[in-house]
């Protein structure tokens, strides 16, 4: 996240610029365009449409960091359900999940039995779950999870984040496990003793891994991006590949560099998050692109 990202998220992390957010018809309707609503009903529905246009999707009940234990069993119950909903509905659908969620940094083993429930109810559904990475000091307890129920159901993927400097040698664990690994640059402001800071440097190790993936037969690369010239070299690389990868993209976000792929038969999953806690998600999707500003403000004056 680059300098100016860091601004617009120390601006947004203030008590009074929060309520214009969340108490206002503007900041509404900006939630709504990047996130499908506040119930499962909202997700399905976005979902359906989404199916239909010929996208997957990854759904993302929204919500981190619990602080009592039976806000990580809530969270774990609406995951289960959106499971059932996956399959009593027959959404082309999976899961991403965040582990603070669960209980990560609170009562981890609580975390690591709700993956494993988690992973056989989608194992049942016929689907599979993405295991979320998020701020660097959760890395190493994540991927040892991912390690562990990986090995028991097979049917996980996780994230990484090119702007770690660790992401390289995560990869030599990860690979073997096999599943998908989503590929992303990082939404999290990291210092610079284990992130970089320079924006080039992050597209530069984004390369490196995503070639990386490509060329590792093992697992499923998902190509998280909107940038076109990573996009591009995604492209280059998949024509000497034969086994599945996909690109993954956020939903509300170039829609239609999203129908040009689909469109051109790519295979796209769009990442949908749902829910009442979507001011953090908004507010990290506004520092990693500060020109989401200007919506804010055009939406704040009726425009």
């Amino acid at each position: 996240m680059n300098r100016l990202g860091k601004g617009v998220l120390a601006v947004t992390e203030n008590p009074a610029i929060r309520r214009v957010f969340t108490g206002t018809a503007a900041g509404r309707r900006l939630s709504l365009r990047f996130v499908a609503g506040e119930t499962l009903d909202d997700a399905a529905v976005a979902t359906r449409t989404l199916n239909e246009r010929g996208a997957q999707v990854s759904l993302d009940y929204l919500g981190e960091h619990v602080t009592q234990p039976a806000e990580a069993v809530a969270a774990c119950d609406s995951y289960l359900e959106c499971l059932d909903r996956i399959r009593s509905d027959r959404l082309d659908a999976n899961l991403s999940i965040k582990l603070t969620q669960l209980g990560l940094g609170l009562d981890d083993g609580l975390a690591l039995d709700s993956l494993t429930r988690i992973a056989s109810r989608a194992g049942e559904v016929g689907t599979t779950v993405t295991v979320d990475m998020e701020e660097s000091i959760h890395t190493e307890a994540t991927v040892t999870a991912f390690e562990t129920v990986q090995a028991e159901s097979g049917n996980l993927g996780i994230a990484v984040q090119s702007y770690l400097y660790r992401t390289a040698s995560d990869l030599e664990r990860i690979i073997p496990k096999g599943g998908h690994v989503r590929l992303c640059k990082g939404a999290y402001a990291e210092p610079r003793e284990v992130a970089y800071q320079d924006g080039a440097r992050v597209d530069a190790s984004f390369d490196v891994l995503l070639e990386k993936l490509m060329r590792s037969p093992e697992v499923k690369p998902a190509i998280a991006t909107h940038d076109t010239t990573r996009i591009a070299l995604a492209k280059e690389l998949a024509r000497t590949r034969d086994e599945p990868w996909e690109f993954q993209m956020l939903y509300g976000i170039r829609r239609n560099l999203q129908n040009a792929l689909i469109d051109q038969g790519y295979p796209l999953r769009v990442y949908v998050p749902f829910g009442a806690a979507w001011y953090q998600y908004l507010t990290r999707r506004l520092a990693e692109r500060p020109a989401n500003l200007a919506f804010f403000l055009r939406a704040s004056i009726g425009s």
